[in-house]
């Protein structure tokens, strides 16, 4: 796409190129039959230098591409409303390219709001601060926890204050979705201050890109997804969008062990290879039981959740499961996983999710 969109720039702006040509004399060469004036003429070879540096911008992914993209399509429509009755085909690129801007606005506003969001919670931690994960800070936890947090190799080191996470996913957006989509996402966690900032990029079809983000923050959760970044297809919040946020922030402490030592999660354990957790946060509260198996590897999360955010959404078996696990900077997490709801028509696995990177304690966004 950006290959096409920097052709029909370029293409456009040379085109232009001939109204100055032909009110300076230099050439007559072109369907322009009406007289052109100098001053005019200059116009043309304007929106001509506009196109083009747009269009080589744009192949440089320089954001900002969008603003004399805009300057000359305005400039351009003037022209072909002057000499109508030659250019009236001109204003199909215009249109296209105009098309190409708003979208493009659309997707940079989206990121940046994005960008806000995560700088507002990243900026919530101290790094200057750091504490190390000792055998006195696992004495209230259930056996089979901190069994686990040993094996993570959490032991020793400081404990996390925030991380950036780096995924692959496969997702069905329906129960009866028999192929997957492809989607890269990205997502900052904090654990001081429990919040995160998911992010991901979903392409359905040729210029159907779908865009979403999930947020948990001060105890409220929301969801947004919009296609193209422009036309908003979910923007969910309430309660149950709370409490779904905060259990789906629970089931993914397994990449951040230490989290488990947070004042706002109590312990309870069950058997000698489960535990119930509760988070309590600013008034949200929700529950889930993680499974380990002999080894005391993390294998399975379970938690009663909404599917759903309508007034009579029921509460359904939400399964994060374990494939692979990976080292990332000493700490052996989950690295492949995938997430279930037990619904009553059926199990549908609707995540099949890959950590292709974690950075832990960052403090910025790169």
């Amino acid at each position: 796409m950006k290959i096409i969109l920097f052709i029909i720039l370029f293409l456009h702006g040379a085109i232009h190129l001939l109204g100055f040509l032909k009110a300076f004399g230099i050439s007559e060469i072109g369907p322009l039959s009406a007289e052109i004036s100098r001053p005019m003429g200059l116009v043309w070879l304007l929106v001509t230098v506009l196109f083009l540096v747009a269009g080589i911008l744009s192949l440089l992914n320089v954001s900002w591409w969008i603003h004399p993209a805009l300057i000359a399509v305005m400039l351009s429509s003037f022209l072909m409303v002057f000499f109508w009755a030659d250019t009236k085909y001109g204003m199909i690129p215009n249109l296209i390219i105009l098309s190409a801007v708003i979208l493009a606005y659309s997707s940079d506003s989206f990121y940046k709001k994005i960008a806000r969001e995560t700088s507002e919670i990243l900026a919530t931690i101290n790094l200057s601060e750091q504490t190390l994960v000792s055998e006195d800070d696992l004495k209230n936890l259930p056996a089979p926890v901190s069994k686990w947090m040993h094996i993570t190799g959490i032991m020793g080191k400081p404990k996390i204050k925030s991380g950036r996470i780096v995924q692959h996913a496969l997702m069905k957006m329906k129960q009866d979705q028999k192929d997957w989509y492809h989607a890269a996402a990205l997502q900052y966690t904090t654990t001081e201050e429990p919040a995160f900032i998911w992010t991901v990029n979903l392409n359905m079809m040729p210029g159907i890109h779908i865009k979403g983000r999930d947020k948990f923050e001060n105890g409220t959760g929301e969801m947004l997804i919009k296609m193209n970044s422009l036309v908003k297809i979910v923007d969910e919040k309430g309660e149950k969008i709370n409490e779904g946020s905060l259990q789906r922030f629970l089931g993914e402490s397994v990449w951040f062990p230490s989290l488990a030592l947070s004042p706002y999660i109590k312990w309870k354990i069950i058997d000698n290879y489960s535990a119930k957790a509760t988070m309590t946060y600013k008034g949200t509260s929700g529950s889930g039981v993680f499974y380990y198996n002999e080894q005391g590897d993390f294998v399975k999360f379970i938690a009663m959740r909404y599917q759903g955010n309508k007034p009579d959404s029921k509460t359904y078996p939400w399964v994060l499961t374990v494939d692979e696990y990976s080292v990332f900077e000493g700490i052996k997490v989950p690295s492949r996983m995938k997430a279930t709801w037990e619904l009553e028509t059926g199990s549908w696995t609707w995540l099949d999710l890959e950590i292709k990177d974690i950075q832990y304690n960052v403090h910025g966004m790169d």
